[in-house]
């Protein structure tokens, strides 16, 4: 039986909060590690260990990334339609920026990747994972990618607050449930009878697969 659109708009939440724990955890360490290796004015002592160590942090990024690389458009998708209903009261400020921000970084993730794609396909077939060629071009994509991944992680949080918010409506909102019953989760409250999930059509149910959900997403 294949799982609901509100099933699996569930567990893409679930992913994008680990997605998000994972982020911070990355920058956190990356944090702790630059204080502790560069001078007071912010330069590396050791700038070859320095730059090995912010590749790694690189590719835990985007590891952390690829959690919700597939999904990420649907969830903002979600969370715009979710807002659109909400009570004036119920909606922060800041949400519809942040939707934007999240809307913008993705468009440049995304080209990011394409980008990479190209310069995947036009490597001699000798180049491979693990030779230098292919990692230093892999690496290029994820160091242009950091920054954008660190405005997602810290705006990111603004779609399960919004999925919170339609989750906790009033009664106006029940008319766009699917009529699932409340149960807890570990992406927020309790769930209550209120918005359920409007989903955008067309939903590839393999993007939930465990493969994704474990953060592996693509080779690439």
């Amino acid at each position: 039986m294949s799982p609901s659109p509100h099933e699996i708009h569930q567990q893409r939440l679930e992913q994008l909060a680990a997605f998000i724990r994972e982020s911070d955890q990355v920058l956190a360490d990356w944090d702790a590690y630059s204080d502790q290796h560069t001078d007071l004015d912010g330069w590396p002592h050791d700038e070859d260990a320095y730059a090995q160590r912010a590749g790694a942090r690189d590719i835990d990024a985007w590891k952390a990334f690829n959690r919700i690389r597939h999904t990420a458009k649907a969830l903002v998708a979600t969370a715009e339609a979710q807002l659109q209903r909400l009570p004036a009261q119920a909606i922060q400020s800041r949400w519809v920026w942040q939707l934007g921000v999240l809307d913008t970084t993705l468009d440049r993730l995304i080209a990011l990747q394409n980008e990479w794609l190209t310069t995947r396909d036009s490597l001699h077939p000798s180049a491979r994972p693990g030779t230098e060629l292919y990692d230093n071009a892999r690496a290029r994509r994820n160091a242009q990618a950091w920054p954008e991944l660190n405005e997602w992680a810290s705006a990111g949080e603004a779609l399960l607050e919004i999925h919170r918010a339609a989750e906790q409506a009033p009664s106006p909102l029940a008319n766009h449930t699917s009529g699932a019953h409340p149960r807890t989760t570990d992406v927020g409250q309790p769930r209550h009878r209120g918005a359920q999930v409007s989903m955008p059509e067309n939903i590839d149910v393999d993007l939930i697969a465990p493969r994704y959900l474990a953060g592996a997403g693509d080779p690439a």
